[in-house]
């Protein structure tokens, strides 16, 4: 993998991550773009305790293009993109409309083919390991910011999830605080090593998941599943056999089996409802052990957490979304419309080619 690093128009740095060492990026951003102002502020809810990003500016993003005006596609011509060169393998670059901010963080967007029409499950192996050497060294420059206290990789696909871009690409937010679901996570973790004199409740999650019947696709070095109680009608978490903290501990063994046990899943998911339906809408979440020192407590260590990647989707059947209606917004109590066995099963039984 090749890195190479420059500045946008408008001094956001941008980064391409190549396959051949030998690939020149020296092309220079043409637009007249202005630094961008953003109002991201964090606030505290200081009853639920948790954390809200508000971020005005962020109105005013782009909205849903024609494929002839996508700012994610290279620059072709007089046609001027946030990628200044005319081809590219992954690129990264520092989000124009961010969430997160200055002392509240940071956002980036990973673009990961310059094919409009594709998506991730159309990347070769090498493609999407190439991603994965991305998210991974992403991760390790951002964990080192000193307002960063997690690194979260993700994909939102799908008009459905509410994407403002329909090139194939993801997101990476670096939050300066532990997340509501991370902070719940660890305390299960603390509590469950607690009470059983130092068993991994990740560990044997895992294990239990590995004995029954919500299993979907085994490699050699990764598992994935329908969790027990799956919040979602159709939810699949992606686990390493070896537990590790984050990206950066992956093996090299888990990295090159990564690509197949993943593309597979993705085209399992666009197979769910059936050649008619149109592609599945999909969140794909990967979950990271949190840096800093508020990371270590109540007996637990970063080492303690297992990285995992959840991939859930809103569709729960043919034409029907899943809502977060009163239950699940108002109480934050999901009602699953399919049984987490019978998913396993659906997921099981699709051909993906």
């Amino acid at each position: 993998m090749k890195k190479t690093s420059t500045r946008l128009a408008d001094g956001r740095e941008l980064i391409y991550y190549d396959l051949r060492d030998d690939t020149v990026r020296d092309a220079a951003d043409r637009r007249p773009l202005t630094p961008t102002v953003t109002t991201s502020e964090i606030r505290r809810d200081p009853l639920l305790g948790d954390a809200v990003a508000v971020a005005s500016h962020r109105q005013g993003r782009t909205y849903l293009p024609p494929a002839d005006e996508c700012p994610l596609c290279p620059t072709a011509g007089e046609r001027l993109s946030e990628i200044p060169d005319s081809s590219y393998d992954v690129v990264v670059f520092e989000n124009r409309f961010p969430s997160l901010a200055g002392d509240s963080g940071r956002c980036e967007v990973v673009c990961f083919t310059p094919d409009h029409d594709a998506s991730f499950a159309d990347l070769t192996d090498e493609r999407a390991r190439l991603v994965l050497d991305a998210w991974t060294d992403r991760t390790a420059e951002l964990s080192h910011l000193p307002s960063v206290e997690q690194v979260f990789c993700f994909e939102n696909r799908g008009a459905e999830i509410g994407v403002t871009l329909g090139h194939p690409h993801g997101q990476i937010y670096a939050y300066p605080f532990t997340t509501p679901r991370t902070a719940l996570m660890l305390r299960s973790l603390a509590a469950h090593k607690a009470a059983t004199g130092g068993e991994n409740l990740f560990d044997a999650v895992l294990e239990r998941e590995l004995a029954g019947e919500r299993v979907v696709l085994e490699g050699e070095h990764w598992v994935a599943f329908v969790p027990y109680a799956a919040h979602w009608p159709y939810e699949v978490h992606l686990y390493p056999r070896r537990r590790v903290p984050d990206l950066l501990a992956l093996d090299e063994a888990a990295r090159t089996e990564f690509p197949q046990v993943y593309l597979e899943l993705l085209r399992r998911f666009d197979r769910i409802f059936g050649e008619g339906e149109s592609v599945t809408p999909y969140i794909a979440a990967w979950h990271q052990a949190p840096f800093g020192a508020a990371t270590p407590a109540d007996g637990v260590t970063r080492d303690d957490f297992a990285l995992h990647l959840e991939l859930f989707t809103i569709r729960r059947t043919t034409g029907k979304l899943k809502f977060l209606a009163g239950s699940e917004s108002g109480m934050n109590v999901f009602i699953n419309d399919v049984p987490p066995e019978r998913a396993a099963e659906r997921l099981r039984e699709v051909a993906s080619s």
